[in-house]
Order: structure tokens, then sequence, then C-alpha cells
């Protein structure tokens, strides 16, 4: 069964079009969010581009357990040890809703301060209070929803969260047009219907998935598992998964520095940074799914002991996702400001994020190259070189020198791009350079010859005291 799982669900491609599907009509309900929310204003716009990365920077919270226990489900799969992958899973789901649960009240409490603090305009902040009350209220739900997927993908099953975030995609759409069009009687609510329709079809897709999640494993998930805990394989995950928690916190709290940065140039700064997320995301969404099957494929083949094919596996990764971003950026050249008109009509805005089509060619390669290698680097367990570099470069490079040139120099919000450009063609060069390294590859192939000598020596004392001339409990 476990040779089956092995070569049916963890190839590249089995692993990679279901994730790709999923996280384009996760692209797919952000596009439309903000292409419905700029119905509403500019201003409101900005609030949800900030806001988000506000719950991106507090979502590190348990994705540093939901990340360390997929790459730990995947390996234990990989070395036939499907029961303790099951516990890491009920482990996982029980951390990450208590962490959820406490960023929720957190939330619904102080959310005017918290938009204050991080420097948002203060006309902004009327409609950032009911955001992210409402929105950062149901941060349990995306907690979940984020332990669940992850999860699921590590068993091998990637379709089920692509069918569910479908559904949750269609009902998010159908209630934002209600919502804010006041369609088929409903209120027009504004930003307020729009937060609502996001907690509303969170919730749903949490219920799916928690139903594919209770069947994830060969033997099924019941009620006397709630109490169901590891404290060595707590452990395991925790030492995978705190340093990739620290790496994905210094990402998004640096991704939110530079968000205060572009508040402190400007509102229409602000939004055109946001509508600019909203096309990159669809550059880079094909190398983001094969960077994270990647991940769950070679942890799977490093569990299993197949360190040449894993080895072979991030390369594969980099010949497919280099080509595929970078084609994808240069069709948003060509057709990247008509789509930017769809959004807004605000010649500043149009012109400002037109300006960066030609610097997001050199992003997303970039991208590309961190997102492999430095996923495959984390499905061997070597999260704490990722973290270390992430940490240096990311506030260094992209927010130190997104601060330096583009705030203190003036240079405004091209000097910020060309920060964040270059750090990370420096992190994944570096990764390049560990990967090549085969660090934790030949510590795993040590560790697999001295299980055979170990395997060797028993087999050997076996036959020596059931030879010739020693007396069996058969033959007496």
């Amino acid at each position: 069964m476990l040779k089956n799982r092995a070569t049916d669900k963890y190839s590249m491609w089995m692993l990679a079009w279901p994730i790709f599907i999923e996280q384009f009509l996760q692209f797919l309900l952000g596009a439309v969010d903000t292409l419905m929310v700029s119905h509403l204003s500019d201003n409101a716009v900005a609030v949800v581009g900030f806001s988000n990365q506000l719950f991106n920077a507090l979502t590190t919270l348990f994705v540093t357990v939901a990340s360390g226990a997929g790459i730990l489900i995947a390996q234990k799969i990989g070395s036939g040890k499907e029961e303790e992958a099951r516990t890491v899973g009920v482990i996982a789901v029980k951390a990450t809703l208590l962490i959820g649960a406490a960023l929720s009240v957190l939330l619904i409490a102080i959310p005017g301060p918290i938009a204050r603090i991080l420097q948002l305009p203060e006309e902004l902040l009327p409609l950032a209070k009911t955001y992210i009350s409402i929105v950062g209220g149901g941060m349990i739900l995306t907690a979940i929803m984020t332990a669940l997927s992850t999860v699921i993908r590590s068993t091998g099953n990637t379709q089920a969260p692509m069918f569910i975030a479908a559904g949750m995609n269609v009902v998010h759409i159908l209630m934002n047009y209600c919502f804010i069009f006041g369609a088929f009687g409903f209120p027009q609510w504004g930003l307020t219907g729009v937060s609502i329709s996001t907690v509303t079809s969170r919730l749903l897709a949490c219920t799916a998935l928690f139903v594919i999640f209770l069947n994830a494993f060969c033997r099924k998930i019941g009620v006397k598992d709630i109490r169901l805990f590891d404290r060595k394989l707590f452990k395991e995950v925790m030492d995978i998964g705190w340093p990739l928690g620290v790496n994905t916190a210094s990402w998004v709290f640096s991704q939110l520095a530079i968000f205060s940065f572009l508040a402190m140039l400007g509102t229409k700064e602000l939004a055109a940074r946001t509508y600019m997320n909203t096309l990159e995301s669809f550059c880079f969404l094909l190398g983001f799914s094969i960077a994270l099957a990647v991940q769950i494929r070679i942890a799977h083949l490093f569990g299993g002991g197949k360190t040449k094919e894993a080895y072979r596996a991030a390369y594969k990764a980099l010949a497919v996702g280099l080509p595929l971003v970078t084609l994808n950026a240069l069709l948003l050249v060509l057709c990247g400001r008509s789509i930017l008109s769809l959004f807004t009509t605000d010649p500043a805005i149009l012109a400002i994020a037109g300006s960066l089509l030609w610097l997001n060619v050199l992003l997303q390669p970039g991208k590309m190259l961190n997102m492999a290698l430095g996923n495959s680097l984390n499905a061997l367990g070597d999260s704490l070189f990722t973290m270390a570099i992430s940490v240096i470069f990311m506030w260094a490079a992209a927010a130190g020198g997104s601060y330096l040139f583009g705030v203190t120099f003036g240079f405004g919000i091209t000097a910020i791009y060309v920060s964040m450009i270059t750090d990370e063609y420096i992190r994944g060069m570096l990764s390049l350079i560990r990967w090549r390294g085969r660090k934790k590859l030949r510590m795993r192939e040590k560790e697999l010859e001295l299980e055979a000598a170990g395997r060797w020596q028993m087999d050997s004392s076996a036959s020596v005291q059931t030879g010739p001339g020693v007396n069996t409990a058969a033959e007496a």
C-alpha cells in the first residue's frame, strides 16, 4: 500500500497540478476581491491590502507548527511510519487551533491601535477597524485551514484542497457581489459585507477540510484522538518548524515594514503596490506550486532513503519553474496596463503600477530560485540555514534598502522594488550553494549505511545461533 502511495501520489506532476489549481483559485479569490472592493474606493483597496499584510504576519505563529508537521508527515510516510504521521497530523491541528483562537481575540479587541502602530494613514483608520476586527476575528478559521490543508497535501492528496478552494471561491464571490451591489435583496454593506463574506467562505472551507482530514490516513481519526499527544514527535515538528516559522515571520514582517514605508510615501503608492501584488501573484503561481510540490516530494524521498533522486528533484523543479515565471512576467508587461485599468481609473496609481512591470520581470526568477531551493532545503530539515539567510538579507537588503533608498533618499517605490529584487537573488544563490554541498543528504546516506550495517550484524548473529551444531527448539 505504501509503495502505491509513493509511486502514485508523490510524483512531481501529481503533486503540482492540483496545488497550482488551488493556488490559482486562491489568487482568483484575492483578485476578484480586489476588483470588487475597487468599486467601493481606492481607499478600501488600500485597507484590504494593508490588512492582509498584517494577517499574513500573524499567520506565521501557526505556520510554524503546520509547516514543520507537513514536512515530517511526508518524511514519516516515506519511511513507512504512517501511524506516527497520523499522530503528527492530529497534534498540528490542535496546536494551530489554539494559536488561531488567541489571535482572533486580539484582533477583535484592539483593531484601531494595531493599525496606528503600523502607520496606517489616518483617513483609512475607520475602514481598517471594521475590516481588521471582522476578518481578523476569523483568524482561527485561517489557522485551521492552514493546518488541515498542509496535513492533507503532505499525505499526497493535493486534489481535495483544490476542490475545496474552488467551492470557497464560488461562495466568496457570490457573497461579495450580493453585499457590495445589494443584489438579490441583500443589504449594501460595503467593506463590512466583504469582511463577512470572507469569514463565511472560510468557515465552510474549514468544515469540508475537516471531513477530509478525518479520513486522511490509513486509520480513521476519531473522537478519542482529541487527547492524542506525543512529546517526542512534537519536538521533531518544532525542530523543523520553528526555523520555518522564523523564516516566514521574517518575510512577512519585512513585507509589512515595506508596506509601512509605502504608506509613508502616500495612499496612492500603497494602493499601487496592492494592485501589483495581485498581478505578481499570477506571475509566480505555477512556480510556487512546483516549489511546494517538490518540497513534499523531496521530504518523501528523503524519508525513504532515496537521496540521489531527492537531489535531482530540486533541479527538475528549477528547470520547469524558471521559464514559466519568466514567461508569465513578460506576458504581464504586454497586458499589465490593460489589466490594471480594470481595478482603478486613477491615472497616478496606473502610472506608478505600470512603471513597475519591467522590474517584475527581474523579480520573479529570483523568487523562483528562492522558492524551489529554499523549499528543497526545508524538506531535508535544513531549515536553520534558510532561516539564517532570511533574517539577515530580508531585513538588510529588502526592508533596510527600501527604507534607506525609497524613503530616506527619496527614490520612492522603484527603489523599494530594486531592494526586494536584490534580496531574492542573494538568498537564491546562497541556497543554491548550500544545496550543491549536499550536507543533509550525505548525513542521511551515512545513517542508512549504519542502519544497514546494524541489520547485517543482527542477521549474522542470528545465523550463528541457528547454524550447524546448535540445538534449536525445532531440533529438540
